[in-house]
């Protein structure tokens, strides 16, 4: 049929790559309580005249979507001033803590702000939250298997974290209101739709706890 693209043997299987350019200068330009920002000087090609791009340095985060045995998924409303906005997020955390292990980071932030233990992890997705502007790489796991911290044994919230409130909603529902735009942050956003497509599959083409995260800053 005229127009109609020839079939190829297999369907081209596209992946993110490291990409090593010549660094030729950093300076931290700000020292912030979080994180950083820095100005590099590079070149794309050895011939290239230099560019100076200036970003967050970032540590990263790690975030996730807890999941009961209905299928329904965990939201938690939580107040974010940059934005002056209060945002139905997942539970997520910095990976501040040096040399802690992904997944345990993430059962860390998933007792601290929702009270909550997994017995099965799986990775959702990885993602740059603003690779144009910041290093910031989010891991987002899928917990299962949840079980209530005693408590006794329950983290303390302050600031932002003491306002948060919970609602449990249907894995659907919570689709509906990211493509309606009601949904705004971005791990919540990108593990919703990522779990709605595990679903499709029954879950089983989802990647282990422990899967390598070469595209973390710690990684490479």
């Amino acid at each position: 049929m005229p127009g109609t693209p020839e079939a190829t043997p297999a369907a081209k299987q596209v992946s993110d790559a490291p990409s090593p350019r010549r660094l030729l200068s950093t300076e931290k330009v700000y020292e912030g309580r979080i994180w950083d920002v820095v100005s590099d000087s590079f070149q794309l090609q050895e011939t290239g005249e230099a560019l100076t791009r200036d970003y967050i340095d970032h540590p990263g985060a790690v975030a996730v979507l807890p999941m009961n045995a209905a299928g329904e998924i965990l939201l938690l409303r939580q107040y974010r001033h940059p934005v002056g906005m209060d945002l139905w997020e997942i539970p997520a955390g910095l990976l501040d803590v040096e040399g802690e292990d992904f997944v345990v980071g993430a059962a860390r932030e998933l007792a601290e702000e929702a009270d909550l233990a997994a017995g099965t992890w799986n990775v959702l997705a990885d993602f740059f939250n603003s690779p144009g502007s910041s290093s910031e790489a989010i891991r987002i796991y899928l917990a299962r298997d949840l079980a209530d911290i005693p408590h006794h044994e329950r983290h303390e919230r302050t600031d932002e974290e003491a306002e948060i409130e919970f609602h449990w909603i249907s894995l659907d529902d919570a689709v509906d209101s990211v493509l309606a735009g009601r949904l705004h942050n971005p791990s919540a956003v990108v593990g919703i739709l990522a779990a709605a497509a595990a679903r499709a599959g029954g879950y089983k083409g989802l990647r282990p706890a422990d899967a390598p995260w070469p595209a973390h800053p710690s990684q490479r």
